[in-house]
């Protein structure tokens, strides 16, 4: 049977009401959602990477390229640690072909980023990034950032992602279900880092934590590749200086 239609509702016989029209972009990623909502089977597993090295390196790096005008943020070492991932694990940096009996594997690395902005959510992408090193990712972060915020982007900007990242940590919250961008068949959530105690085996240490979060499509991945490829990215994250080698 087919889907139910919306229901009909006069709200305003049960209190005051304003209607306001959604944005253009609202419009446009509403129907994008609704379809890879209903037609992909997501799968979202939960893990989270020790980033304590990673954040006293990373404020190390700053400090010492701080006359450069760029900032290395996490989001730059996510991005070079899901490229590690998305090699060991080719089947998440795929897509479905229009008949969805074959799967294409690709062999670049363009990596979308969800950026926020006044006019709605918007996924600038960077190219290549596994010929990148992290100077050259945080710079154009920080440009196409930039450009998203001003409404700038051109649409080549938000084109050929092969995996997509969506960061909240600078909002707050522990886990989400990050929704999958088609053609896409991977996307990773990052929350908030937070300061937790971690058994060593004598004792607890305070240590850097980030949530992630990966939604995948249930057709292509099952749920023991969910799982190695989320534990292999933390892994990498909590060992990032070895994966920069």
């Amino acid at each position: 049977p087919g889907m139910l239609p919306w229901p009909k509702v006069d709200f305003s016989k049960f209190g005051e009401i304003e209607e306001v029209e959604l944005g253009r972009i609202q419009k446009i990623s509403g129907a994008n959602l609704s379809r890879n909502w209903v037609m992909i089977p997501h799968v979202t597993q939960y893990d989270q990477a020790d980033v304590t090295d990673l954040e006293v390196f990373r404020k190390q790096a700053n400090e010492r390229h701080k006359n450069e005008g760029v900032k290395l943020t996490v989001l730059s070492f996510v991005i070079k640690a899901c490229v590690a991932a998305l090699k060991k694990y080719p089947q998440f940096n795929a897509s479905v072909d229009a008949t969805g009996e074959n799967l294409i594997l690709k062999r670049y690395y363009h990596i979308g980023f969800a950026a926020d902005t006044v006019h709605g959510l918007v996924v600038p992408v960077i190219r290549n990034a596994d010929k990148k090193g992290l100077l050259e990712i945080s710079r154009e972060l920080a440009q196409l950032s930039a450009l998203a915020r001003e409404g700038k982007l051109n649409p080549s900007d938000m084109q050929g992602a092969s995996f997509t990242i969506t960061s909240l940590g600078g909002i707050g919250g522990t886990y989400f279900t990050p929704l999958i961008n088609a053609p896409e068949v991977a996307i990773v959530g990052l929350s908030r880092i937070s300061t937790q105690p971690v058994w060593d085996g004598l004792q607890f240490l305070p240590r850097q934590i980030l949530p992630l979060s990966l939604s995948y499509d249930h057709r292509v991945i099952d749920g023991a590749e969910g799982t190695r490829f989320i534990t292999y990215l933390s892994e990498v994250l909590g060992d990032m200086k070895e994966t920069l080698l």
